[in-house]
């Protein structure tokens, strides 16, 4: 069984050979973020592929928001380097929820948070409970409570 991390250093080494510096220079941060990761405990130790999808999706987060910075301070060449890198660590991760299916599954768990009695913007914990284990790695938790706010509102 091929494990996400031996992917990455699959895909590094076919980067490295192609001459392909974005890829390369991308995958080898992400490696490093990943390493970091394991030995940063107690005792050194390998992270399963859901601990690894989670330090590609933050580091994918960081790319977004260096893209918008610089994109913001008026530097739009880093900024495309960000978002690029960014998209390439996209294809590392499960496809991201559309809003239009994140709408539904937080729908439905405010009507279950309404049932159990729980209205209002002190439902929001309840609600994310319920929401949080469907659209693990698939949304963004700012985007996620985003919704609940809006759905709770409304």
């Amino acid at each position: 069984m091929t494990t996400l991390k031996s992917k990455l250093h699959d895909d590094l080494i076919a980067a490295i050979r192609a001459r392909d510096e974005l890829r390369t220079s991308t995958l080898r941060l992400t490696l490093s973020a990943i390493t970091t990761e394991e030995v940063s405990g107690k005792s050194a130790r390998e992270l399963s592929d859901d601990e690894v999808q989670k330090v590609i999706a933050r580091e994918a987060k960081k790319r977004r928001e260096a893209a918008e910075a610089f994109a913001n301070g008026g530097r739009a060449e880093q900024a495309e380097r960000e978002r690029a890198e960014g998209e390439l660590l996209g294809e590392y991760l499960p496809q991201q929820l559309t809003d239009d299916e994140l709408q539904q599954i937080v729908a439905r768990a405010v009507d279950e948070a309404k049932a159990d009695g729980a209205e209002g913007p002190r439902a929001m914990g309840a609600v994310m409970k319920k929401v949080n284990p469907q659209v693990a790695g698939r949304a963004e938790g700012g985007r996620v409570a985003a919704t609940v706010k809006r759905l709770l509102a409304g």
